[in-house]
């Protein structure tokens, strides 16, 4: 046996101890790559990412790269569950710590806080998401042109609230966002940009879309991050009696799903029109592009036992004129929803969160928003 197939062997042996199975940095399985220079073991993809910063540069593949001994040792010496420790050690309750599933631009962020700024290395040390009030420029998506134009932005943790301004030295802001109704998610490709971030808000009860990005990725990474580090001291101040852990779902929230349906009109007879969908949380928005400032319209997915449900198929004699055939029936108190999706994977995706969703007990902010949506319709 070579020398380096026993290196590979010895690695393989590692990779068994608690805290190695996974990537150090985003939870992928199985990580395939080793920083000699941490003594973490990671994942092709964040490997790419460490690669990039001299500091943390050195990785080699666990199968395919020449391992000399003294790195073997250093590995076996080190690993994830020990360098978290370090690297880790006082994370902020309210940082989003991204997994396999998010951008690069967050992924890179976490990578670079960690082990090259070191921002968790020592308690107590003072944070750029912590401080009062925060000030910048973002470039914003105009509601009806399209076009991303420099807007001034300001968050502030004592008003509990994130304003924008058409003009720098406007004096009153285009909008006053209070921060208890923001949701922030990463949507590179949806935007175009790879810090591509957007914002959505409660506007007179609709969901209001913004669209914003910077070119630093530092920097629209750190206003996501203040936006839930506001959010989190606003709620510890409206809720006192809850924990960090009840209040940081509470946070920003990725969208369950998205993409295109046909969708029919109440009536269903009028044709099915191709629209764009966003589940987010309880409310299934629809747009007729994925950028609009506002959904044409919204279905509230209530319990099973207050008579909503969703089945796969369309109501018999449906006339369905459009190109997609995998049909989709959603019930609620009110009226019916037909839809029809491209594939029938797409269909049984979206069936499997919808009865998640309807099997999922109601909070009482579940029951107000549910009132006020009937209402208005």
């Amino acid at each position: 046996m070579s020398t380096n197939e026993r290196a590979i062997r010895a690695l393989k042996e590692i990779l068994q101890k608690p805290g190695n199975d996974v990537c150090a940095d985003c939870g992928a399985l199985d990580p395939g790559w080793g920083s000699c220079s941490l003594g973490v073991f990671i994942c092709l993809d964040c490997s790419g990412i460490h690669r990039n910063i001299p500091e943390i540069c050195k990785v080699k593949s666990l199968r395919l790269s020449h391992w000399e001994d003294q790195e073997v040792q250093f590995m076996a010496e080190n690993g994830n569950k020990l360098m978290k420790a370090k690297y880790e050690a006082d994370v902020p309750v309210y940082y989003y710590k991204p997994t396999h599933k998010d951008c690069q631009v967050l992924r890179e962020q976490w990578i670079r806080a960690k082990y090259e700024r070191k921002e968790f290395s020592k308690p107590g040390k003072s944070l750029t998401y912590e401080s009062e009030a925060r000030e910048g420029t973002l470039m914003k998506r105009g509601r009806d042109n399209g076009q991303f134009l420099s807007r001034r932005f300001v968050l502030s943790e004592r008003e509990g609230n994130l304003k924008y301004y058409t003009k720098y030295d406007a004096k009153e802001p285009k909008a006053v966002i209070k921060v208890d109704t923001i949701n922030a998610t990463f949507q590179p490709e949806k935007i175009g940009n790879p810090n591509g971030l957007q914002i959505t808000y409660l506007k007179d009860y609709s969901t209001r879309n913004i669209f914003v990005y910077h070119e630093n990725g530092k920097e629209i990474v750190d206003w996501f991050n203040s936006i839930r580090a506001v959010q989190l001291q606003y709620l510890r101040v409206a809720f006192p009696g809850a924990t960090d852990a009840e209040l940081v779902p509470k946070l920003t929230r990725n969208f369950i799903k998205e993409g295109y349906m046909e969708k029919t009109g109440p009536r269903q007879t009028e044709g099915f029109k191709k629209r764009w969908f966003t589940l987010d949380q309880r409310r299934l928005m629809y747009f007729k592009d994925p950028l609009d400032a506002f959904a044409k319209g919204e279905v509230f997915l209530g319990n099973n036992d207050n008579h909503y449900s969703a089945s796969a198929g369309l109501p018999p004699g449906t006339h369905c004129n459009g190109a997609w055939q995998y049909g989709i029936t959603i019930e609620t108190p009110d009226r019916s929803f037909l839809f029809t999706c491209e594939t029938e994977s797409d269909q049984q995706d979206w069936l499997k969160h919808f009865k998640n969703v309807m099997n999922t007990q109601m909070s009482p902010q579940d029951y107000t928003m549910e009132a006020l949506l009937r209402h208005r319709h």
